[in-house]
């Protein structure tokens, strides 16, 4: 706030100073003149290229500003969209049903942040056992994508969603639909049927229903995580995830 004062003040000042110079002085009873635009320009742009500083002061001014506002948009439609986010009765999740915490996880199969999380994840799962984590499939690098988050919401029909999803997020390299029923098969699922499981019209309606309050909540990448309300787009690292959870619950 005190910068953002400074750097308003300085501007006022100089525009201030600006138009003083470049209107002819008059008489008190006289009209007051026309003041020389070009003159302002030139005295406001020769000002800011001996103090750059105000630029860049101005530029942390407006993204602190849009960063802000980017925050409190997404903590309304958290909110707003709060039943679609933790209570949809499709939604796999993990953890304790009824834990203190709720993670929420936007993630892609093929997306290397997100594989890089499910450590992290996974740490916590075994760490903290009020945790609850909410997988939400976000399947938007293509369809091979789309067709393991098909599957990955099939495998829930055998109990075995977790086991699916560590295996998939586990693979390295490029996943095919042949190596993605390989990797089911090795987690202990029926293939066949999981095959015959996707093709439950609800799962593919529920995955476009996720890209929607994803594009609502204005996710646009993976991972992206939410925690009390807050979004946290990208990756995160365990030792942050641990701060906001303790925040989170200090807070209430």
């Amino acid at each position: 706030m005190h910068n953002r004062l400074r750097a308003f003040h300085r501007l006022a000042v100089l525009l201030f100073f600006a138009v003083g110079l470049a209107a002819p002085a008059v008489a008190a009873d006289q009209p007051a003149p026309k003041v020389d635009r070009e003159s302002i320009e030139r005295i406001v742009r020769d000002y800011l290229l001996r103090n750059p500083e105000i630029i860049e002061e101005a530029v942390r001014i407006l993204r602190a500003k849009r960063a802000a506002e980017e925050e409190r948009l997404a903590r309304e439609a958290i909110t707003a969209q709060k039943g679609a986010l933790y209570g949809n009765p499709m939604t796999p999740v993990s953890g304790n049903p009824d834990g203190d915490v709720t993670i929420v996880e936007f993630f892609d199969y093929q997306c290397g942040y997100c594989k890089r999380s499910l450590g992290m994840i996974t740490e916590l799962l075994n760490s903290d056992r009020k945790i609850r984590v909410v997988w939400k499939e976000f399947p938007i690098l293509g369809p091979v994508s789309r067709l393991a988050a098909t599957a990955g919401m099939a495998a829930r029909k055998q109990g075995k969603y977790f086991d699916y999803h560590v295996a998939i997020m586990g693979a390295r390299g490029r996943l095919t639909e042949k190596r993605i029923f390989g990797l089911a098969g090795k987690a202990g699922l029926n293939v066949e049927r999981l095959k015959s499981d996707m093709k439950d019209p609800k799962i593919s309606a529920y995955l476009d229903e996720t890209i929607r309050l994803a594009s609502t909540l204005g996710i646009r990448g993976t991972p992206a995580f939410i925690i009390g309300g807050k979004l946290l787009p990208g990756a995160v690292d365990a030792a942050t995830m641990k701060q906001l959870i303790a925040r989170y619950r200090a807070d209430g």
